[in-house]
């Protein structure tokens, strides 16, 4: 469940990234149109897309935060648990094989 959540977010900030780029052209598009209306709403969308662009920031540096403390709880119980460790290894490759050769 953890790692469709994973692949959901990754997905997700991926088309965040590309909304914001597609955002950004269409502004640069746009630079030439005159009237006040105009060059306020770009003001406004301008504003609106720093803000995503911050926020996906903040929420990529804490996704990686997040991927970095797994990786060393699991480093830390690898060292502590070496043969438990081997075990699973084992048993997960001996499945992997198994289903490989079953194909």
């Amino acid at each position: 469940m953890n790692e469709i959540n994973t692949v959901s977010k990754d997905r997700l900030m991926a088309d965040l990234h590309a909304v914001v780029a597609e955002a950004e052209s269409l502004l640069r598009a746009t630079a030439g149109s005159a009237g006040e209306g105009a060059s306020e709403l770009r003001a406004k969308v301008q504003a609106s897309l720093d803000r995503a662009k911050h926020n996906l920031a903040e929420l990529q540096d804490a996704a990686v935060e997040r991927a970095k403390a797994a990786g060393r709880a699991t480093d830390a119980y690898v060292h502590e648990n070496p043969w438990q460790s081997i075990g699973v290894a084992a048993g997960v490759g001996l499945l992997l094989g198994m289903l490989i050769a079953r194909r």
